[in-house]
């Protein structure tokens, strides 16, 4: 899902500089646009020179558990600090978690079109007069460090795509006398859609978001922003997504109920319609039934806005540049198992360089100094066991050759802190924590982990002839429907490559629910009969797209089925905000007791995001420090660092 694919920030002006609104006593407050908890600029504090902290207790034994871009962040970012007591242990045989690229061409040895089945558009909060590095993101941060190419991402509706298609009732929408698809040209980037409705259903969305973000924009990061945004969460975190549609429209904002902006005043049959297209680029329909405040923090606070697709770590010619163990044949963990090999391409080069880019504090990089110690950087590795001992460290059991259940044998090590990156489910279906009292971990924070609601979702890439995007004048760029593909996006990479690429299929929740019955062969199939059904139906096009695509290169990602994931992202219900917010506030309020820090998506409220990833690992490495009594740089302290706010 993506609200709004460029949007305006029209409070800003532009004369300001790049930290408008920041407070002149503290260099460490994020500026507009940022997520709303908490506003601190977490760029600010790792771009330093020497980064977070200096060690005082480097032998410090510390475990993290899970090598996505959350482990790898935090295990980065620890021996930037000076501990070189690391442990990075990952159940699969690769690393990157939910950043999952996959080659276009399985079988081709030069550089190839990627495939991006996990995350793939990148917000870097940066705004419209600046390059997407000058973000105050860490996303901004790390894609300028690795040296990362990037391009915008081609949403559909944005003015990155020639066309979008919008197919809806069978192509009657729009009162064609013929099955008709709309086609919403929008080069500019201030058209609005075809067809009278869905110009009626575009406008309430946008002078409701246009309303809420200057108001917002103005206050953030002042004095008054903890208040206001106290006010938002109250009035809305019990209302779904689609009664905050149907919601009556608020015509002026009032200061006795500061948190209130009213709702978007659809009719039902507008309701209908946004459910299936947004307003053109993409079904939020699967999101209807979740907690309001998501799809507010997304479309406001910047998630959604100058979205980047990573090319990699290339160059123009998508070629990848010199990198560590690019040319080798295989990379070993440090108990000599074979992992995937770094490749450079796509957004798993970010991934990569966390892991084996050498860091200029150490003089090595992740990778070279796990390598040195048997448990540094054990793979193929599932942790079954975390069990505080008397002594106050933690006891880490694992089945190393995991996936080898003839070959499987228990490993167990002794911790002083343990950083837990898993998505919440495989914690509750595949980890037993013992010895660890209420006042380590109370209940009301494992029953916040247990009962979190993680979505699936469902995605069919192939690669697509260069002729499609080239020659083809009939068939948008990008199509939605409300058909059970949903969502199709076509893109380029570069000239370079043999094939562009195709994802026949995005969907989410229900909609990636119900294509579970198929195996990804039946399901391809499908996909592409479908498309080519619809594009025949219509009138206007009359064409088939399948004669573009590879079907049998194509390649099929369920998340809720992948063992290492259970799951695409943590969502939140009407009501349970202030249980995730909970989870954020853990390593605050506990780990200093407990040794345990949680860490990454499953304990924030942005969803399938890579942001908060990387918030969630820097989040653990400062409380971390301060436990150690490490010495912060730049003259941080914990005093700099703003609390998360619960209801009183």
């Amino acid at each position: 899902m993506t609200i709004g694919s460029s949007y305006d920030y029209r409070a800003h002006d532009p004369k300001d500089d790049s930290r408008t609104h920041r407070p002149a006593d503290s260099k460490w407050k994020a500026r507009f646009p940022n997520p709303p908890d908490l506003c601190f600029d977490y760029r600010a504090l790792i771009e330093q020179e020497n980064g977070i902290a200096r060690a005082t207790d480097p032998h410090h034994r510390i475990c993290i558990i899970g090598a996505g871009v959350t482990g790898l962040t935090a295990a980065r970012e620890l021996y930037r600090c000076g501990f070189t007591h690391i442990s990075l242990i990952e159940q699969s045989r690769r690393i990157g978690g939910r950043h999952l690229t996959v080659p276009g061409n399985r079988h081709a040895k030069e550089s190839h079109t990627p495939f991006e089945m996990g995350a793939m558009r990148m917000p870097f909060f940066n705004r419209p007069n600046e390059a997407p590095t000058q973000g105050r993101s860490l996303m901004a941060y790390y894609t300028q460090a690795f040296d990362l190419a990037f391009s915008q991402f081609p949403n559909p509706g944005s003015q990155w795509v020639r066309s979008t298609g919008i197919y809806l009732r069978e192509g009657r929408m729009g009162g064609a006398s013929t099955p008709h698809m709309l086609i919403w040209t929008n080069l500019d980037g201030l058209t609005p859609p075809p067809a009278e409705d869905l110009q009626t259903v575009y406008a309430k969305w946008k002078a409701f978001s246009d309303r809420m973000t200057r108001h917002v924009a103005q206050v953030y990061a002042s004095e008054a922003w903890e208040a206001i945004w106290a006010a938002i969460v109250e009035r809305y975190e019990g209302v779904s997504f689609r009664d905050l549609v149907r919601m009556p429209v608020l015509e002026a904002w009032d200061e006795r109920a500061p948190g209130d902006f009213g709702g978007l005043g659809m009719s039902a049959d507008e309701s209908a319609i946004f459910y299936a297209i947004g307003i053109g680029d993409g079904s939020w329909g699967a999101f209807y039934d979740v907690c309001c405040l998501y799809p507010l923090r997304t479309a406001i606070f910047g998630f959604s806005s100058q979205l980047q697709l990573i090319h990699g770590r290339v160059d123009a010619k998508g070629d990848p540049l010199p990198s560590p163990y690019l040319h080798s044949e295989a990379v070993h963990d440090s108990t000599g198992l074979s992992f995937d090999r770094p490749r450079y391409i796509g957004l798993a080069a970010l991934n990569e360089c966390l892991m084996f880019m050498k860091i200029a504090e150490t003089g090595k990089s992740v990778y070279e100094h796990s390598r040195d110690t048997p448990t540094g950087l054990p793979t193929d590795s599932s942790v079954t066991r975390l069990k505080k001992l008397t002594n106050q460290k933690t006891r880490v059991y694992f089945n190393w050759k995991h996936s080898q259940p003839e070959h499987t044998q228990e490993h167990f090590e002794d911790f002083d802190s343990v950083i837990l990156t898993l998505p919440s489910w495989l914690i509750e279906t595949r980890i037993k924590l013992e010895n660890f009292t209420e006042q380590m971990l109370p209940f009301d924070i494992i029953n916040a982990y247990k009962t979190a609601h993680w979505e699936t979702s469902c995605k069919v890439y192939a690669p697509l002839e260069k002729s499609f995007l080239s020659k083809n004048i009939s068939i948008p760029q990008a199509i939605v429907t409300d058909s059970f593909i949903h969502d199709v996006y076509t893109y380029r990479y570069n000239d370079h490559y043999r094939y562009d690429c195709i994802l026949l299929s995005y969907t989410w929740e229900d909609d990636a629910t119900k294509l579970a019955a198929f195996s990804d062969q039946e399901l391809v199939i499908r996909c592409a009969n479908e498309l080519d059904r619809i594009l025949m139906n219509c009138t206007n096009i009359q064409q088939k797209i399948s004669p573009y695509i590879d079907l049998d290169q194509a390649v099929v990602q369920r998340w809720i089925t992948d063992k290492n994931a259970l799951g695409c992202a943590k969502l939140y219900r009407p009501g349970t905000y202030y249980d995730a917010v909970s989870l954020m506030k853990y390593n605050r309020d506990y780990a200093h007791l407990s040794g345990l820090y949680l860490s990454g998506e499953s304990f924030s409220v942005d969803a399938g995001w890579t942001e908060p990833c990387f918030r969630g690992a820097v989040d653990a490495v400062i409380h971390l420090c301060a436990k150690t009594a490490a010495t912060f740089n730049g003259g941080f302290s914990l005093n700099d660092y703003p609390h998360y706010q619960l209801k009183t």
